[in-house]
């Protein structure tokens, strides 16, 4: 009988245990193979991403956070080159150039495009129903308000766009004025620049309202084209100049109070992706939301000790013009709601405030109370 084979002709031996360690190895390797995650290596892709934000703006500071949190996960694979206002396109042309292709993406607000459609406003700078910036957001995300978005965008307006909204803002203020604002008869014939919906508002106040993009505001108050402004927030108020040409900071107002950045795709470039790179932006884009927010307290609060430090007299807006207000935003609302879809927004985002802030302000214990209690020196 020759070695290795058994009596009846199997394998036996070192042949046989051979063979056993050979299936052995190959099924785990079959079995690494199965589980392992199928990762798609695709080719580095570098995307032209402007923002509508002059270069030394916080928010264009925001943009780069955003991408570099894109850049830093993909490991390299999708590469966001940031673009300051204007290298390709003005601000007010962002999304007409990321439809077309032009550009790749963009961070701005969908407030800018409300000359398309009014609804537009509606996702950053609608009414005030007693929400704020991360309420908002809440209702993207869990309220219906992406399905909203999404119609207006690629349904009702058929833009090859894909959008992240992120960073919920601080309630901006009323503006820089020449005058103190010390009630609403102020802003009549008032010339005054805004956005959005906030340029409707305004007009139901009485004021001339001009719409201007954030590197445009100052130079129209020095040239006394307009008498008054908001943009934003103290920090890119000093950066832009506003304290060089105004000393009347007035702080609070419904006008804008729950504002968020817009981050968009072409949507043919971004359903090319594979699904890993998908998620790598949507969470990145919720990241640096959190991450916004932090900062903006951080570096908003000592802006604005700076700029009282230049002799602008900081004022709480009066509550007799917030009133006003929240009953010019009634007007707004009746007018523009005759559009269905106007009012399916808004009838959504009321039915989430209802309920949301319902349970705030019953759980909530009062901050004023708490500060005052620790701070107050009077």
């Amino acid at each position: 009988m020759k070695k290795g084979k058994s009596p009846e002709g199997k394998l036996s031996g070192p042949s046989k245990h051979s063979r056993r360690r050979f299936l052995q190895v190959a099924g785990l390797g079959a079995a690494a193979t199965i589980a392992s995650p199928q990762v798609s290596r695709a080719q580095t892709a570098t995307w032209k991403f402007q923002s509508t934000w002059p270069n030394r703006d916080i928010f264009h500071e925001f943009c780069n956070d955003f991408a570099k949190r894109v850049n830093d996960m993909s490991g390299g694979r999708l590469k966001l080159d940031v673009l300051a206002s204007g290298a390709v396109v003005p601000a007010f042309q962002l999304q007409d150039a990321v439809h077309a292709g032009i550009l790749d993406g963009g961070h701005g607000v969908a407030a800018y495009w409300y000359g398309k459609n009014k609804a537009f406003a509606l996702f950053g700078t609608g009414p005030s129903f007693g929400w704020n910036a991360n309420s908002f957001l809440g209702w993207m995300n869990y309220g219906g308000g992406y399905d909203l978005y999404n119609e207006l965008q690629q349904q009702i307006l058929k833009l090859n766009i894909v959008g992240f909204l992120s960073g919920p803002m601080p309630a901006q203020p009323l503006g820089w004025f020449k005058n103190e604002i010390t009630s609403a008869d102020a802003f009549k014939g008032l010339k005054y620049r805004t956005v959005g919906l906030a340029a409707d508002l305004n007009r139901q106040l009485g004021a001339a309202v001009t719409i201007l993009a954030g590197g445009e505001i100052v130079p129209a108050l020095e040239r006394g084209v307009i008498d008054g402004a908001e943009f934003n927030n103290p920090s890119s108020d000093l950066v832009l100049g506003f304290p060089d040409v105004s000393k009347n900071l007035m702080l609070q107002s419904y006008h804008q109070a729950g504002e968020t950045f817009e981050i968009i795709f072409n949507k043919t470039k971004y359903d090319a992706l594979p699904a890993e790179l998908k998620a790598i932006v949507k969470y990145a884009a919720e990241a640096a939301s959190a991450d916004m927010s932090w900062k903006a307290l951080d570096r908003y609060s000592k802006d604005l000790e700076t700029i009282r430090s230049r002799g602008v007299n900081v004022r709480k807006t009066p509550d007799s013009v917030l009133q006003v207000q929240l009953d010019a935003w009634n007007k707004v609302i009746d007018e523009f709601s005759k559009d269905p879809f106007f009012k399916k927004v808004i009838d959504s985002q009321k039915a989430w405030v209802q309920r949301t802030y319902a349970y705030e302000r019953l759980n909530e214990p009062s901050r004023d109370m708490a500060y005052d209690h620790f701070f107050k020196t009077t």
